[in-house]
């Protein structure tokens, strides 16, 4: 039955509604109608979602992948942690709200236009590494004169080949996996709607966040940073459980958030607009 559907017609899994590859082809082999009706629901999507809200994630996902490239001094040879922690638990959280308002397929199209611009941006930041020029820092005395600081914060903001793709496959799975399993998490718990939200937002940032993390340590950080295997799976656990700690603190506002959005309507086009596909599915 999955693949026997028009191009893009919307199959549901446990009432979840959801895109593959395989749907983009419709059965005349015709690709641009469902490419415009991607856009068309991402535009709808983008003009739903709190602008507020949509802000915060792009510029948590542009600032993590760019912090990425700096390793926290833990004083162990055993763990160790980069700084994209200090943003990554804030994607999860607005993923969590997105997913509970929006819908899993919602959450999804986020992290595609978040990727998307954070990709954009690389490639301006790779064109200004090159750009002749001399950085404020310079004008610091430091050992290794200007020409030292200049190339490392060049180097830093034109990051590397193989930091932008571990980044961004483990940005995507892992945005993929929480978003689902915080739907699959909620109907699982619906009957105390409270805690069904609580517990769900818990344990998909710490299977999400940990998938994350362990995905960026072993493809990057491994084989470029120097990383052993031990440092690379408790960089992840650690990590999964600090960043688990963020969203305890903060689930309260994400929680009264989308009490509010669900109050007021927030986005109601896009919800129609899911029922309709829902309904012609």
């Amino acid at each position: 039955m999955l693949f026997e559907a028009d191009a893009l017609d919307t199959f549901f899994i446990e009432d979840v509604p959801c895109i593959t590859i395989f749907q983009i082809k419709n059965k005349e082999g015709h690709y641009v109608t469902a490419f415009k009706k991607i856009l068309s629901e991402t535009k709808l999507l983008m003009r739903s979602i709190p602008s507020l809200i949509t802000a915060l994630f792009v510029t948590a996902v542009v600032s993590m992948n760019l912090l990425a490239n700096k390793s926290i001094d833990l004083g162990v040879s055993w763990l160790a942690l980069d700084c994209g922690i200090l943003f990554s638990w804030l994607i999860f959280l607005l993923m969590d709200v997105v997913t509970k308002r929006f819908g899993v397929r919602a959450a999804n199209i986020l992290s595609v236009v978040a990727l998307g611009i954070n990709l954009f941006f690389s490639l301006f930041y790779i064109a200004m590494s090159y750009i002749p020029g001399t950085w404020s820092m310079s004008f610091v005395k430091v050992a290794g004169g200007p020409a030292l600081v200049n190339g490392a914060l060049d180097g830093t903001f034109r990051s590397s080949w193989y930091v932008i793709l571990g980044s961004s496959v483990a940005f995507m799975v892992s945005a993929v996996t929480n978003n689902v399993l915080n739907h699959s998490f909620g109907k699982l718990f619906a009957k105390k709607p409270k805690v069904s939200f609580f517990l769900s937002c818990y344990l998909s940032t710490l299977i999400g966040q940990f998938l994350d993390n362990i995905l960026f340590a072993f493809i990057v950080s491994y084989h470029f940073f120097g990383w052993t295997s031990l440092q690379c799976v408790m960089c992840a656990a650690t990590g999964a459980v600090a960043e688990l700690v963020f969203e305890v603190v903060f689930s309260p506002v994400a929680y009264r958030a989308v009490k509010k959005m669900d109050a007021e309507n927030v986005g109601q086009a896009y919800l129609d607009y899911l029922a309709k596909e829902k309904e012609a599915a």
